[in-house]
């Protein structure tokens, strides 16, 4: 009894454990085999190369050094928020056409699957349930520079 008892419960045990380790927890889990990069980005949006974070609405791609292995879309979802997405899709694997892409100033698409999000505030709106990845920053109102890092 006592044998069959040890071994019905490592067998649940491993189920469960198996279960949790292969799902996402949160909305904001990816894919497995997303690409974990450290990310260390700082910009002055004083400069002209980044005056479209200067508006809600604006966005940029940044592909320079320590952002990520495709780079992030910066967008200024509002007067004190920013998003920072990284441009690997979220709900598949990274291959040569699921980079993340702006369209129409509104959405963000997956060129692979077409599966896209409204560009301001990452929700899902067709095929993916998962949102971008997205990263902490800082900003400094007074001296106008943002800090992303991961």
């Amino acid at each position: 009894m006592k044998k069959t008892f040890s071994i019905l419960s490592i067998f649940i045990l491993l189920v469960f454990s198996n279960l949790s380790l292969n799902s996402c927890g949160s909305t904001e889990d990816t894919v497995s085999c997303f690409p974990d990069t450290p990310i260390s980005v700082t910009l002055n949006l004083n400069l002209p190369a980044y005056n479209a974070l200067n508006q809600v609405g604006g966005w940029i791609y940044v592909d320079e050094q320590q952002s990520g292995t495709r780079g992030l879309i910066i967008v200024r979802a509002s007067d004190t928020n920013f998003k920072i997405y990284d441009r690997n899709a979220p709900h598949i694997c990274p291959e040569n056409n699921t980079t993340l892409e702006v369209k129409d100033n509104i959405s963000v698409i997956c060129p692979r699957d077409n599966a896209t999000w409204i560009l301001l505030t990452g929700q899902p709106t067709a095929v993916s349930s998962v949102p971008p990845k997205t990263y902490p920053y800082n900003y400094d109102p007074a001296s106008k520079v943002l800090a992303v890092y991961y």
